[in-house]
C-alpha cells in the first residue's frame, strides 16, 4: 500500500548537521508512520542524540528538512515543540519537589492551568502508575518510579510524538518488564522514538529499527528482516551421539555448509553448530544426514542471529 505524507508522523530529508570541521549527521532520510514505535539505534557517537535535537528544535539542521505531520519544523519550531514530548536520558527531575508539585510546575509550563492541569496530572498518575508517589519527594525514589514520573513530565501536554531516550538505563528486570508494557501501551495511541542501548528491549519494543554508524544510516528495517541479513549466515544446532571426527566429516560435506563447530563434552552426546555462507535452511539436509548414518539425534533447532550481533557487525570501525 502506497504512503502517502499525511500517513508519517515524521519526515527527516536530506539532514545533515556539522560542527565545525565534524560531519555529525549525513543526508539522513527516513520517515516514522503515525501509530509507530521505532527504535533508533548507533553506537556512542554515532549522531543519534544530535538528530533528537534537530527534531526537537533544540538545535538547527546545517541543510536539509524536518516534517512532521506535514508542517516542516523550521516554519515554526515552537508549535512543534508543543507536538513533542521528549524523555531524555538524563532524566530532567527536581529532587526536592514531590510527584505532584514536579507534574503542575510541568503543566504549568505547557499552558495548562486549573481543572485541566489537574485533569491531566490525575490521567498520568493513573497512566504511569504514580497515584500512590503523589506526595512522596522524588529524591526518594526508586530508579523505576524517577522513570516513570519522567515518562508522565514528558507526556502531560499529551503530545503526538514522543522520543525516549534510554528509558530503561539503571532499571531493574522487573522495572524493565514494567517500562516497557508502558511503552507498549503508548504506542497505541503515540507515535514513539525509542533509543536505546539495551537492544533486546528495543527488538521486543519496537515495530521497526533503524541503525546509524558515523551519521549516516546501515541499516532499517523489522528486527526479523535486520537479523536475516546477518553476514553469518543461517546457523543450525545439533546434538548427536555418534563419534565427533565422523559427526565434523559427514556435516562439512553437505552442500551450502561454510564450517561446522564441535563443542567439547565429557557425555556421549556431541553438540555440532552447523553454519551456511548465507540463509540456506539446511535443516532437513541435517537430519538426512543423521539418519543415513544411524546417529542418535536429541536435538535439532535453527538459530538466527541476535540484533545485538547484527548491531556490531553494522557498527564495528
Amino acid at each position: 500500500m502506497n504512503q502517502t505524507s499525511g500517513s508519517f508522523m515524521l519526515e527527516v530529508k536530506s539532514l545533515n548537521k556539522k560542527f565545525g570541521e565534524v560531519h555529525a549527521v549525513k543526508n539522513l532520510n527516513f520517515q516514522i508512520r503515525k501509530g509507530e514505535i521505532f527504535g533508533f539505534l548507533g553506537p556512542n557517537g554515532a549522531g543519534k542524540t544530535t538528530t533528537m535535537r534537530m527534531v526537537t528544535c533544540l538545535i538547527p539542521p546545517s541543510s536539509g528538512s524536518i516534517i512532521i505531520d506535514g508542517n516542516e519544523t523550521g516554519a515554526n519550531s515552537l508549535a512543534t515543540r508543543k507536538r513533542i514530548g521528549y524523555l531524555p536520558e538524563m532524566n530532567p527531575l527536581y529532587n526536592d519537589m514531590t510527584v505532584r508539585e514536579y507534574l503542575e510546575f510541568v503543566g504549568e509550563i505547557r499552558g495548562l492551568k486549573g481543572a485541566k492541569l489537574q485533569s491531566r496530572i490525575q490521567e498520568m498518575f493513573t497512566l504511569c502508575a504514580l497515584s500512590k508517589m503523589a506526595y512522596r519527594s522524588i529524591g526518594k525514589l526508586s530508579k523505576g518510579y524517577r522513570q516513570r514520573v519522567g515518562l508522565a513530565q514528558a507526556m502531560m501536554h499529551n503530545p503526538d510524538l514522543l522520543i525516549l531516550d534510554e528509558p530503561m538505563s539503571g532499571l531493574d528486570p522487573n522495572q524493565i518488564v514494567e517500562i516497557r508494557n508502558l511503552i507498549k501501551s503508548l504506542g497505541k495511541e503515540k507515535t514513539v522514538i525509542y533509543c536505546s542501548h539495551i537492544l533486546s528491549e528495543v527488538s521486543a519494543t519496537c515495530d521497526r529499527i533503524l541503525i546509524i554508524n558515523d551519521g549516516q544510516i546501515v541499516a532499517s528495517g523489522t528486527s526479523d528482516e535486520l537479523t536475516a541479513k546477518s553476514v553469518r549466515g543461517s546457523r543450525f544446532v545439533a546434538k548427536i551421539k555418534a563419534d565427533r571426527h565422523e559427526i565434523e566429516t559427514k556435516l562439512s560435506s553437505l552442500p551450502d555448509v561454510s564450517k561446522v563447530l564441535i563443542s567439547s563434552v565429557a557425555t556421549p552426546w556431541v553438540t555440532a553448530e552447523v553454519v551456511t555462507g548465507d540463509q540456506q535452511d539446511i535443516g532437513e539436509s541435517i537430519f538426512k544426514c543423521v539418519v543415513d548414518n544411524n546417529w542418535s539425534l536429541a536435538e535439532l533447532k535453527h538459530e538466527s542471529a541476535s540484533l545485538e550481533e547484527v548491531f556490531t557487525q553494522l557498527t564495528r570501525k
